[in-house]
């Protein structure tokens, strides 16, 4: 979960329990992502962590230099997510890594796990690095001829997560139609490339229960990933009312929304619509960006209420806050703003969607009512499977004891079913499995 909902401590506890922890690196400074790796190092010194790295195709300049700092603190497993398309950032990272062993074989010392949800881009990450981006690298003498070489043998990613009707960004797609589809397509490029270690192939979005688990683990999954879920544990980074709503929810009380990072695509996202007016709200903005070419052909009356309603000042002040930011972070974005009335409109709109999954996390007194919660309808479900255990309060949920009883929950249902698939009847108390408390201690 991006914003550092997916937060250091999370990832820590995660890996101290085995398991692997992705920290949510998407669309924070550099400083706040330096500080997560220094800390998740420090409590984790032989891993397992992940971080994510994020498509960000209006700011390549901060996917960059995402990857400058993992190659300086030796990250070794990058999570990328949202990409449409391999960019130089990630393919860099992945081939910077390559190197011979002393036996002569290849060792791949940057792991890739991409998280996708789209055939054509899962064939990108499954196989070797374009030439076109290797040689860019190599000018530009951040790769080696040698490694150049190397990336020819081995795909960009080591693991593909596919990723169905998640929280965030989504294409809303079954897990039951896509996840057999990736898995298909991974072994045409396998025997065609003849990798030494095949890519593995996991699933995510809406596993949120043992029963999800149980489906992912038949259809082939080679892993399982969790992330609204874990947004309501204690360890996420996401503010105590976000977290007492996300507990409330229902399968039902999502939507899609205009996404922050990809506004003028028109990329949506799914969030939660319990408690909250932003999904409504962002899709107003979105609707004034498509019909207006700039904020002066506003109509009066319209402006005026999204001033009072959704940003609560002028769009004047909205500005002059928006400059402030890309100075520091971003100095071109204000550049072409100045000579694209619409792409100082969308900057912005996109000011409101970016404060208000912000406000989520940190608790914005006062502005509850905008908090944009990234949530799927797994939530809903693991609701009502944690009803009356001690999950059920989202100050009992940590995210160790979430992702055991999944797990375990899974292995008990399996073992169930092949009972009663050789006919042996079981009393109704033994069918189901609710989580109770217990000592968790992997390693």
């Amino acid at each position: 979960m991006a914003g550092g909902i997916a937060s250091a401590d999370l990832a820590i506890a995660i890996g101290k329990a085995g398991m692997l922890g992705s920290f949510g690196a998407g669309g924070l400074p550099p400083e706040r992502i330096e500080a997560a790796i220094q800390q998740i190092q420090q409590a984790l010194p032989q891993g397992p962590y992940a971080f994510n790295l994020i498509h960000s195709p209006n700011d390549t300049a901060m996917e960059r230099n995402t990857v400058d700092l993992y190659l300086k603190y030796g990250v070794k497993t990058v999570e990328a997510s949202a990409f449409l398309d391999l960019t130089p950032s990630i393919v860099y990272y992945r081939v910077a890594g390559l190197a011979l062993n002393s036996a002569n074989e290849i060792e791949i010392r940057h792991k890739v796990i991409a998280k996708l949800s789209r055939r054509e881009v899962a064939t990108k990450f499954m196989q070797p690095a374009p030439e076109k981006l290797l040689k860019g690298l190599v000018e530009q003498g951040l790769i080696t001829e040698l490694q150049a070489k190397l990336a020819a043998q081995v795909p960009i990613a080591d693991d593909i997560t596919v990723e169905a009707d998640s929280a965030g960004h989504t294409d809303n797609r079954p897990l039951v139609c896509l996840l057999p589809s990736i898995l298909s397509l991974r072994d045409q490029i396998q025997e065609q490339y003849q990798y030494s270690n095949p890519v593995r192939v996991g699933a995510a979005g809406g596993i949120g229960t043992p029963q999800a688990a149980l489906a992912a683990f038949a259809m082939g999954a080679a892993y399982v990933m969790t992330g609204s879920i874990n947004q309501s544990c204690v360890e996420a980074a996401a503010s105590a009312h976000t977290k007492q709503l996300l507990a409330q929810a229902d399968m039902t009380d999502i939507m899609m929304a205009p996404a922050a990072d990809m506004f003028e695509m028109g990329v949506r996202l799914q969030v939660l619509k319990r408690g909250t007016l932003f999904p409504v709200r962002a899709q107003k903005l979105y609707e004034l960006y498509r019909n207006y070419d700039s904020i002066e052909a506003i109509p009066g009356p319209e402006k005026a209420q999204i001033e009072k309603q959704i940003f609560r000042r002028s769009l004047e002040t909205v500005w002059e806050d928006t400059v402030t930011f890309f100075q520091q972070r971003d100095p071109t974005q204000i550049l072409k703003a100045n000579q694209n009335p619409k792409r100082k409109m969308a900057l912005i709109f996109r000011s409101y969607l970016g404060l208000s999954s912000r406000w989520s996390n940190t608790g914005e007194p006062g502005r509850e009512i905008d908090y944009q919660i990234w949530c799927g309808p797994t939530m809903g479900a693991f609701n009502d499977w944690v009803r009356g255990s001690y999950l059920a309060d989202p100050q009992d949920r940590r995210v160790v004891d979430v992702a055991y009883h999944i797990l375990r929950g899974a292995a008990f249902l399996y073992r169930l079913q092949s009972l009663q698939i050789q006919g042996l009847h079981m009393p109704k108390q033994y069918t189901q499995y609710k989580p109770e408390p217990i000592q968790v201690d992997f390693l």
